[in-house]
């Protein structure tokens, strides 16, 4: 008997170990990850000042890129995230107390939104530049200069915190922390198509728009990568392949889907799925998106 508790604690101790060497790895693998310096010069973007400019600016940060889910409707900062896998502070973008929009430069503002880096080099957390780095240069001088012309507020920033769940979830590429990874930072910056009702437009709109982040690169819906299964309040991202849950409809369907956020049976969409942002999108820039998705392969539900 001795001699059977002396291997049972052999054992014991040997799964122990073993547990305190892969927290320790997941630990210092996450931190090098989450800490890593970037050095990108990027290209010099055009900041226009005058008010049709500022006013474009305003409805692709409102409608287009929904910043204003993460940062706030005012844009003044605010925790987004706050689950198991950690809390997530988004960024003060005005200028006032504890904000960046005091001190960032033209530069550092298309570094943190095109390639998902601070001015101290340092990625920033869960910001989608892998869709923002898609934003052409006009559309992204505008959007710059709506965020600086709004008005400044004081706000405190938080710390944000990546909790032991999020950062297994991190390593085991369920959770994109650090959008900076996913960029070939080096390669030249594609250019953004002409303007219209034409599905390379559509195509363009939903990369900017942050659609793949939650229905998938192949838009066929599924769990939304990070969140809980089961769970009421994180709903199956939808799929908006042909034959998926948007077969049948027509483009005013989709059009009125997405202004009064009820599918044409009469279902309400959850607002997991940001259709009151979506639907203040122009009737062209709506019909140029359904045109997109009438375009994809078709794929079964959840095959991302």
């Amino acid at each position: 008997m001795p001699r059977i508790i002396k291997w049972i604690g052999i054992v014991l101790g040997g799964i122990i170990g073993l547990i305190v060497v892969a927290v320790v790895a997941v630990y210092v693998i996450t931190e090098m990850r989450l800490n890593k310096s970037y050095t990108i010069e990027p290209e010099a973007i055009t900041i226009p000042t005058d008010e049709a400019a500022i006013e474009h600016g305003k409805h692709l940060v409102t409608a287009i890129g929904k910043c204003g889910d993460c940062h706030g409707a005012n844009l003044a900062g605010q925790v987004f995230i706050d689950a198991p896998p950690g809390k997530l502070f988004a960024a003060k973008l005005t200028a006032g107390k504890g904000g960046v929009g005091g001190t960032y430069s033209d530069t550092d503002w298309v570094r943190s939104i095109r390639h998902g880096v601070g001015p101290d080099g340092k990625p920033l957390l869960f910001m989608p530049a892998q869709e923002f780095y898609y934003f052409g240069d006009a559309d992204l001088g505008d959007l710059i200069a709506y965020i600086k012309s709004v008005p400044p507020v004081d706000n405190e920033p938080v710390t944000s915190e990546v909790r032991p769940l999020g950062r297994v979830l991190f390593i085991a590429g369920q959770l994109e922390l650090v959008p900076a990874e996913l960029i070939d930072h080096a390669a030249p910056h594609p250019a953004a198509p002409e303007l219209g009702v034409t599905v390379e437009y559509g195509k363009y709109l939903t990369t900017v728009g942050g659609c793949v982040g939650c229905h998938g690169p192949g838009l066929s819906g599924g769990q939304v990568p990070g969140t809980p299964p089961d769970d009421p309040d994180f709903p199956p991202a939808t799929n908006l392949t042909p034959g998926g849950a948007t077969d049948g409809w027509s483009e005013a369907d989709f059009i009125n889907a997405m202004r009064t956020g009820q599918w044409p049976n009469g279902k309400q969409i959850h607002l997991f799925m940001p259709w009151p942002a979506v639907g203040q999108m122009t009737d062209d820039e709506l019909k140029a998106t359904w045109a997109y998705l009438q375009s994809v392969p078709a794929k079964p539900d959840g095959n991302r």
